[in-house]
């Protein structure tokens, strides 16, 4: 008689799958069914004046429409992250790129997403003859354009911030270039980044209706979006559609919430600059579970000979740099003559301008935008002022405590990535029913979109400090201001710089949104620059819309420098870890 025989526990664990594993790999097909099943949208037939299939208000729909958007929410923040990480790298170790890099990108991200779409639109098109694919993806830049600017100064303040003994080491190792980028400057600025990236993600919600309605030869294609489809529901007074798209978003905004960003946060928790470990680090079921998955490490063991040799001939490409000293003669002149050079573009921008100006909209008009202009930068220091003083302190609490952001992370979350202007109707039909001026009505709605950067740099800032320190401050004694004073305020303020310098830009580009407000045939108007450009972009008045998003780049710029710049200066020399 055979006798029977079970395998081990032993024989059990070491075969090759387990639940996690079937888990993870149901898991990654379900989520190609679904890009597969949503991106075939995106290949259709398409030749302008060709109209687009239209956005219906029927619920089940829905859907469909927020897996639309949110595939582009993805592809943007993909492409932001890539030009993040070249553009803040190059900006940070050339002092030559770092002086026009820098200056640009101030500019960059002072000009509204429209102004993007409305330029880059006929080059997509042109791109992609005959497809959806030129809409698509002028849709996804304009989306690209909300994200990027603010991971890009978190990337760039966080190089800037690299502690310096950490520096000596890399270069006493003599570290390749890709070495140091792998091992001590992205990983240094893992915690920030990753925070400013869910910051980005949230933000360009609030601009995803925009970027879903674009205009072509003067005429307007809506593509299929949770955005186009709660535009549509405004255009129609239909609050029972409403109340489903603000459903739909919620339920996409959880389900990336637990998928996506709370593995990439408990993940991102190992980067910690700090001799001892976290107390209480975060946690994620989904970043636990691909860690019990064997097939996940099974994938990477395969592609470890790649990926070294891919490092091998990088780090062979791109050699240790060579220690800083004194400029040599030959470096003096050039960077004379590119001081020359630079100096020359400008003064030929400025007299393109001057004639522009002159030819155009005369000078009484620049005065006038220069007046509205200072009206919304008034709005936006009243929201900076009360964003700080109320929110950096609960980004504080959240930082250091992170029982309390397993409660309260997923809310800042969900407000920061909740769409603000999918609320401006019921906040139009307050402030009519209220008769609140709308003049004071834009902060509120300026805030709704902005004052997160604060909020989330904070988190960030504080979850940064080294856990060593903050138990160093309990033991001897810091308490109240004192413990603000010494740890908190040195601790966090590079980060709370760059929420700032964010949130100030995110404010100027909210106002085009925020300035001007309708419910059906009722629209509010403040007196502010961002009703200006909203006004002349509705009626194709060219002349006007240049000058309005010139003088908001001079505010935005001329602020960056004769503030923000001293701050950040101040975080590189004072608060330097």
């Amino acid at each position: 008689m055979l006798k029977q025989t079970f395998p081990s526990r032993e024989a059990l664990q070491r075969f090759p799958f387990g639940l996690a594993d079937v888990a993870v790999i149901l898991g990654t097909l379900l989520l190609i069914a679904l890009v597969a099943q949503v991106g075939a949208g995106t290949l259709v037939s398409f030749r302008p004046p060709e109209d687009v299939p239209g956005v219906t208000l029927d619920p089940w729909n829905l859907p469909y429409y927020a897996g639309r958007s949110t595939l582009r929410m993805f592809i943007g923040l993909f492409f932001s992250t890539v030009f993040t990480l070249v553009y803040g790298y190059v900006a940070a170790y050339s002092r030559r790129a770092e002086k026009v890099l820098v200056p640009l990108l101030d500019i960059l991200q002072s000009v509204p997403v429209l102004g993007f779409l409305s330029i880059t639109v006929t080059g997509f098109i042109a791109l992609f003859p005959g497809s959806l694919l030129g809409l698509e993806a002028a849709s996804i830049f304009a989306i690209f354009t909300s994200q990027v600017w603010n991971m890009t100064f978190s990337f760039y303040q966080s190089l800037k911030m690299v502690p310096h003994e950490l520096d000596e080491a890399a270069t006493l190792y003599r570290l390749s270039r890709w070495q140091r980028f792998t091992k001590l400057e992205v990983p240094s600025a893992m915690i920030g980044l990753v925070w400013n990236a869910m910051m980005s993600f949230g933000g360009g919600w609030f601009f995803v209706a925009a970027s879903e309605a674009i205009s072509v030869l003067n005429k307007q294609y809506t593509l299929p979006g949770i955005g186009s489809y709660v535009a549509e529901a405004v255009g129609q007074k239909n609050l029972p559609a409403l109340g489903w798209a603000i459903l739909a978003m919620a339920i996409v905004i959880l389900l990336v919430d637990q998928l996506f960003w709370r593995p990439l946060i408990a993940w991102s928790d190992k980067f910690r600059l700090e001799q001892s470990a976290a107390a209480d680090a975060p946690e994620s079921w989904v970043y636990d579970l691909l860690k019990a998955a064997r097939l996940p490490r099974l994938v990477g063991r395969l592609l470890t000979p790649v990926g070294e040799q891919v490092n091998l001939w990088l780090s062979r490409l791109m050699p240790p740099p060579s220690p800083s000293g004194s400029a040599t003669p030959s470096q003096a002149v050039s960077d004379r003559l590119y001081t020359f050079v630079m100096l020359g573009i400008i003064g030929a921008l400025l007299l393109v301008g001057v004639h522009f100006i002159l030819t155009t909209v005369g000078l009484e008009e620049v005065f006038k935008t220069f007046g509205l202009g200072a009206l919304t930068l008034l709005r936006v220091i009243v929201l900076l002022v009360f964003a700080t003083l109320i929110w950096t302190p609960i980004g504080v609490a959240i930082g250091f405590n992170p029982k309390i952001a397993r409660l309260f992370q997923p809310v800042a979350q969900f407000l920061a990535s909740f769409p603000a202007n999918f609320i401006f109707p019921f906040a139009t039909l307050f402030f009519i029913n209220s008769h609140i001026s709308i003049n004071w009505g834009s902060i509120l709605l300026m805030a709704l979109g902005a004052q997160w950067y604060i909020l989330f740099n904070s988190i960030a800032g504080a979850m940064s400090i080294p856990t060593d320190l903050r138990e160093m401050a309990t033991d001897v004694g810091l308490r109240g201001w004192k413990l603000w004073q010494k740890l908190i305020i040195p601790g966090i303020f590079s980060a709370w710089v760059t929420g700032g310098i964010t949130a100030s830009g995110g404010a100027w580009n909210a106002s085009i949104v925020s300035e001007v407000v309708s419910w059906g045939q009722t629209t509010l108007i403040a007196s502010g620059l961002g009703a200006y450009i909203a006004e002349a972009t509705e009626k194709g008045d060219w002349p006007r819309i240049t000058l309005g998003i010139g003088m908001m780049s001079l505010f935005v710029v001329g602020i960056n420098r004769l503030f923000w710049r001293r701050l950040y200066h101040l975080a590189e020399t004072k608060y330097h870890l």
